[in-house]
């Protein structure tokens, strides 16, 4: 079944959350101001004002006044989506009279926000019936104010073993005359109420990895044709666990992730983003290390690995194991260790041969990669060939689909891109593959 998206964007690199009204000086509203403010890579491509978990209960009617009057003041000036995150819970009626009653406040078109409010995030769904519920308060919502069905999006955070099951199922339930889900947009995680319901725990006390749900997560994105985002990463000083979060994610598809503070979304909002450079990487120990540029050479620092000519060959040390290797055979082991991590420039340069190959009448041709290992002085000239056809052409077009899709939705940022690739890259960027 071919589901008609009500959205534009196909990644979401970055959710941030803002506290809706704080007890704090005498402006509830500061925190929504400050981000409001945020432009470049410090303003993220999803703004959430948070008036569940970030807001005490207590603040939650001022926070939806202070929403309507910050958005209807700013919105139109900020460079990506608003989603305000509204009340909401599977098993309480009560809170999600509440929610309902906040999303009709916030989308009145008397109180001047809803033409900057592009949906509203749902917190604590549950089986498939209560996104539909859900989806039904959207309808209301929108034909009491007399707003474009569809017009608001619905995206929902996964918080329970039951709305893990749902991701199953939405699939097949929109589009279906009964509800209007195609008004979906992303998936996110909530690993700190996932793990209360599933009643993990562990020795620390702290969260569980749980890779199996932002799998699936992920899985349900793509067979809906949704965004998925993962959840929030609260230690935020720590920014290599951070970025090797979103390395992983990537490797799942999962492009999105919830930032905490402007920091935390100037790092997602560039780590999955092309690299600038290229660089070499040599597995010792199972460890990806990357090799030092030296010119055309790529040199090893370490101590895990050595490499000494001798009379008949050479020898290869790796983490205190010896190898005894002729020419040949230290080039194949070398090449098995080493991988080459691509550059904008490079995708972008292997993209623009290949079509031209494409455009001749061949259907695969044979990129090379090249580069001078050096190993305690010693050199090795490596080269390995790979070959390209539509199907890693198309794997290879992923991130640059990314690049393009930021480019388009972002154009506060096309100065800072600019800066980054160079203007050549970035306009072969965004012209390769279309």
């Amino acid at each position: 079944m071919s589901v008609q998206r009500n959205y534009e964007r196909e990644f979401v690199r970055t959710f941030f959350t803002s506290p809706t009204a704080i007890k704090e000086g005498d402006d509830s509203a500061k925190m929504l101001r400050r981000a409001a403010s945020l432009r470049g890579m410090q303003a993220p491509d999803v703004w959430i004002p948070d008036n569940e978990d970030a807001t005490a209960p207590n603040m939650r009617a001022e926070g939806a006044q202070n929403i309507v009057e910050v958005v209807s003041e700013h919105g139109a000036d900020f460079p990506g989506e608003i989603h305000p995150r509204i009340e909401w819970h599977r098993d309480r009626p009560t809170t999600r009279l509440n929610g309902f009653e906040y999303m009709r406040e916030i989308a009145d078109p008397e109180n001047g926000a809803v033409d900057h409010i592009d949906g509203f995030v749902i917190p604590e769904v549950g089986d498939i019936d209560d996104w539909k519920k859900a989806d039904e308060a959207f309808q209301l919502v929108e034909a009491e104010h007399g707003l474009a069905e569809g017009s608001l999006s619905m995206s929902v955070i996964v918080e329970s073993g039951e709305a893990e099951i749902a991701l199953n199922r939405i699939r097949d339930e929109m589009g279906k005359p009964s509800n209007t889900l195609e008004r979906m947009f992303m998936l996110v995680d909530g690993e700190v109420d996932y793990t209360k319901d599933m009643r993990g725990m562990t020795p620390t006390g702290e969260l569980p990895p749980w890779p199996e749900l932002r799998h699936n997560t992920s899985r349900g994105a793509s067979a809906a044709g949704l965004v998925a985002v993962d959840g929030p990463y609260d230690n935020i000083r720590d920014v290599e666990g951070y970025k090797q979060r979103m390395e992983d994610n990537r490797a799942k598809g999962m492009t999105g992730i919830w930032s905490l503070t402007p920091g935390q979304v100037e790092v997602a909002n560039t780590e999955p983003l092309p690299p600038v450079t290229g660089s070499w990487l040599l597995d010792v120990d199972d460890e990806d290390v990357e090799l030092t540029a030296d010119g055309d050479r790529q040199v090893y620092d370490g101590d895990d690995v050595s490499l000494s000519e001798t009379a008949d060959g050479y020898v290869l040390t790796v983490g205190g194991d010896e190898h005894e290797l002729s020419e040949d055979d230290l080039r194949e082991e070398l090449l098995d260790m080493t991988s080459y991590v691509p550059s904008m420039d490079d995708i972008v340069d292997s993209m623009e041969e290949f079509e031209a190959a494409k455009e001749s009448g061949m259907g695969a041709i044979a990129m090379t990669q090249a580069a001078t290992l050096v190993i305690d002085g010693v050199e090795v000239s490596l080269e390995k060939d790979r070959m390209w056809d539509e199907a890693t052409y198309q794997a290879a077009q992923t991130p640059i689909t990314l690049f393009q899709d930021v480019y388009e939705h972002r154009p506060d940022q096309h100065e800072e891109l600019a800066e980054r690739y160079g203007a050549d890259v970035v306009e072969r960027a965004t012209q390769v593959g279309n």
